[in-house]
């Protein structure tokens, strides 16, 4: 497997590249629309071509890039069935699997932060060392629960129930870090994670959650029509990307 982690220091976003190097296919998680033009030249170089696009969800903070690599490359566009995006071309639910040649990725729905996160675990041969997370966990945190249907309640019970049900070796790759931490894993969170992980009730969860008071994302008005469209909002006419 090739896997690379990419960046977005405007969002703090992080994009993933999956490829199968047997088969040429590659995927793409989470992209951002004006990282376009880097991610295909990196499946370019890499010697990979781009068959699947994935977003965890509907994201607030970026333009996704997902209907522009659509359009130039051909590639499927995933997203949850449920809170997620008419304009995709495979809507996912939990339990949900698709293929990138011999790699497979095995779909968690995960909500909470949105009512359509989804989880994605990714491996060979029946196993799976990764998992993206989304905003459903970060590493030392999560994702906030104060809009698009979030629900601090259900984001306790996904991340507790399901994902922290893992293998504790498996490696956290979350959608965003602002901290400095790259990557983690599940034994990791379930030990040191200071809103889930160290014995968290989730009436605790859920208290300290609704008193983050958290100003909204600067953007979210017409970043979430935008990326409900597949970052194609208005017929093609995208939001302009911030000064």
């Amino acid at each position: 497997m090739i896997f690379r982690q990419l960046f977005d220091r405007e969002s703090s976003t992080y994009t993933y590249l999956v490829g199968d190097e047997a088969s040429g296919s590659a995927a793409l998680f989470d992209t951002v629309h004006h990282h376009v033009s880097r991610d295909l030249g990196l499946v370019e170089e890499l010697g990979l071509r781009l068959t699947h696009v994935f977003d965890t969800h509907v994201h607030a903070d970026h333009l996704t890039g997902a209907g522009e690599l659509r359009a130039r490359t051909g590639a499927r566009t995933h997203v949850a069935r449920a809170g997620g995006a008419p304009c995709a071309d495979a809507p996912l639910a939990d339990g949900d699997g698709v293929r990138i040649g011999e790699i497979e990725v095995r779909v968690l729905s995960t909500p909470g932060h949105t009512a359509g996160c989804l989880s994605f675990l990714v491996g060979e041969g029946g196993v799976f060392e990764r998992v993206l997370t989304g905003d459903a966990l970060l590493v030392r945190g999560c994702g906030r629960t104060d809009f698009q249907e979030g629900d601090a309640g259900a984001l306790f019970d996904a991340v507790t129930q399901k994902l922290f049900t893992l293998p504790e070796r498996t490696l956290v790759y979350p959608a965003h870090d602002y901290r400095g931490f790259p990557h983690s894993t599940i034994g990791e969170e379930k030990r040191h994670n200071p809103r889930l992980g160290k014995g968290a009730t989730r009436a605790a969860f859920v208290a300290v959650m609704a008193a983050l008071d958290l100003p909204p994302p600067a953007r979210l008005a017409e970043l979430v029509p935008a990326n409900r469209a597949c970052g194609e909002a208005g017929g093609g006419k995208l939001p302009p990307r911030p000064a």
